[in-house]
């Protein structure tokens, strides 16, 4: 290729080839633990949002809100790119949706990061957790699949597959982390905990 542009985009072809067949070897082969390796979640979130800044259109911005004090966290890079990926194509999707917002209102979706302290996530408290939220301005999450919403083939857009969210729950749990929704109109906020470091202690006793 004889342009610079062309293969920083083939280069990425490439190496999100190569990550995703890793991805479904290890989804559907053993159930081994996550490849963890100390990782910065903004480089992720950065990766994240140059595969999709591809598919973006005018109508909608993206606002980063990180917290640069944040430390390294131990994780399969790998799969939590794929789990932030899922979430935030989704909610650009719901971005695009602009029926319920005036004209000159853009879509716009926020991804923020913060620390956390003192948080329970599947009964146990960890003392130091990673929030990642990624917040969009769409039209909200129907209620006909509010409390189904992670489960397989559940599914609001007319094209979807309904996999995405399974698959980033699937791969957040096996960090121990858990993910949480807050929905209405013009709002929806998808919360990603991921713990810095081991429990403290089990809530239940």
């Amino acid at each position: 290729l004889d342009s610079d542009e062309l293969r920083e985009y083939t280069q990425m072809i490439i190496d999100q080839s190569d990550r995703l067949k890793e991805l479904v070897d290890r989804l559907l082969g053993p159930n081994t633990p996550p490849k963890r390796s100390a990782t910065n979640i903004h480089s992720i979130l950065e990766r994240v949002c140059n595969l999709v800044q591809i598919e973006l259109t005018h109508h909608i911005n993206i606002k980063k809100d990180y917290d640069p004090s944040l430390p390294e966290i131990l994780v399969d890079s790998n799969q939590i790119e794929q789990a932030l990926l899922n979430i935030v194509q989704n909610a650009l999707y719901a971005a695009s949706q602009d029926s319920h917002r005036n004209a000159q209102e853009l879509g716009a979706v926020t991804i923020k990061t913060r620390f956390e302290a003192s948080k329970i996530l599947h009964g146990n408290t960890f003392k130091k957790v990673i929030k990642i939220s990624i917040i969009d301005n769409g039209p909200g999450i129907s209620e006909q699949i509010k409390s189904t919403l992670f489960y397989p083939m559940i599914t609001d857009k007319p094209d979807g597959n309904g996999l995405g969210l399974s698959i980033s729950q699937r791969l957040i749990d096996q960090h121990k982390g858990v993910i949480e929704v807050d929905s209405w109109p013009g709002h929806t906020e998808f919360s990603i905990y991921l713990p810095i470091q081991e429990a403290e202690q089990n809530h239940n006793g």
